[in-house]
């Protein structure tokens, strides 16, 4: 996807100057890493006060970020979302990228789960893991935002070669969080839009709380508008479990280039038919089906559920259609005998996205404000603590009283 030496494991190339940045090595100069201690891992993680930022990496280039790997302990959700990810190209002021770490690598509402894919994956649920191509051609500064209340471990390692030049149509990585809580009747809600081409659409993560107590949340359609599309768009999905793979519903699962890592619900992973899930989160890669654009884009997704009534509910279709206006070609009546009315209706729940751009250009993105990503997200009263968060506390203090 970026080189020769990325697609290819047999190439040598030595023009490529391999690099790494931690709290072990924060300058990623040659042969300086890991001296803290006499080497004796003296400083392989840093305890994040309140509101504290941290920069990660500030890199000179030309270059790529191959690998990024982070790792914090377990927490709950509110302060796993308040940890929020930045980066400025060249000496910009303002981020390109701005979004909540457990986010960028794929998993919205503050709960890290397990899951691979091609380019990002939480293993085992907590090793944060990132392989998205970030090229930079004269500078890049990554840094990590704390703005919790309490105090945060973390280790984290970044990877990068430095190189003589870089391909005139590699991209810059730009990606952005948005939210709208809860949605607007009939207003598609937006995942990605606003950056100036040309560029390429790499794909999104989408979280959804599910708001309306309808039998199924998930029949809006992806919509990608590009170029001078206006009110029709040029690629138009047939459903939200469509998009990422499934069908007939959207059960957990992951692959290499979608999937719906999250399902949080009472019920477990596995949803009887007509009983919804509190939360759900789901991923796409367009990098096989790649989509570019010349000048602009913007990629929408439609609120649409799908609902039926029974004989004798009469009274009720009249409530629901007064609430939900119907979408498509409206209620279906005698599909069956004991079915009054079936069909798919307009409704609202909360949405959330992080959508992954490359740019020719950089460019200045929203940055994320913390009070409207960590709203409504606490626990449920079925989901519990784990271990590791027990532990984590512990660990936590003990950091304090060493830092």
């Amino acid at each position: 996807m970026v080189d020769r030496a990325s697609s290819n494991p047999a190439v040598i190339d030595t023009s490529l100057d391999a690099r790494a940045v931690s709290f072990e090595s924060p300058g990623g100069e040659r042969g300086a890493g890991g001296q803290a201690a006499g080497g004796r891992k003296g400083a392989p993680n840093k305890l994040l006060h309140a509101d504290e930022r941290v920069v990660l990496g500030d890199l000179a280039g030309p270059g790529i970020i191959r690998h990024i790997w982070l790792t914090v302990p377990a927490a709950p959700p509110e302060q796993l979302r308040s940890l929020i990810l930045e980066a400025f190209y060249g000496d910009a002021d303002e981020p390109s990228i701005s979004v909540p770490v457990v986010d960028f690598f794929g998993i919205p509402h503050g709960r890290p789960t397990s899951y691979q894919s091609e380019l990002t994956s939480i293993l085992e649920g907590r090793g944060f893991t990132s392989y998205v191509p970030m090229p930079f051609r004269d500078r890049i500064r990554l840094e990590l935002w704390n703005s919790a209340n309490v105090r945060q471990l973390l280790y984290y390692q970044i990877d990068y070669t430095l190189q003589p030049e870089l391909a005139e149509d590699l991209g810059l990585l730009h990606v952005t969080f948005r939210r709208e809580n809860p949605t607007t009747l009939r207003r598609d809600f937006v995942i990605a839009e606003g950056l100036r081409g040309p560029g390429r659409f790499l794909g999104c993560n989408v979280g959804v709380r599910v708001i309306d107590a309808a039998d199924w949340y998930g029949e809006g359609e992806v919509k990608v508008y590009r170029d001078g599309d206006r009110e029709w768009p040029t690629i138009c999905g047939t459903g939200l479990e469509d998009y990422v793979g499934s069908a007939w519903g959207l059960g957990r699962f992951d692959s290499s280039h979608s999937g719906a890592p999250l399902i949080v619900s009472a019920q477990g992973d596995l949803q009887p038919m007509g009983v919804n899930p509190d939360l759900v989160g789901f991923y796409r890669w367009h990098v096989l089906d790649p989509i570019m654009f010349e000048r602009e884009l913007t990629v929408t997704i439609q609120q649409i559920g799908a609902k039926s009534f029974g004989l004798g509910q009469e009274a009720a279709l009249e409530a629901y259609s007064g609430t939900n206006p119907a979408a498509g070609n409206g209620w279906l009546r005698n599909l069956s005998p004991a079915l009054l009315a079936w069909g798919i209706a307009e409704r609202v729940d909360d949405y959330c996205a992080t959508a992954y751009v490359y740019c020719t250009e950089p460019q200045p993105v929203p940055r994320v404000d913390p009070a409207v990503a960590t709203a409504d997200i606490g626990r449920f009263s079925y989901e519990r603590a784990g271990p590791m968060e027990l532990f984590a506390a512990g660990l936590a203090g003990l950091a304090g009283d060493l830092d």
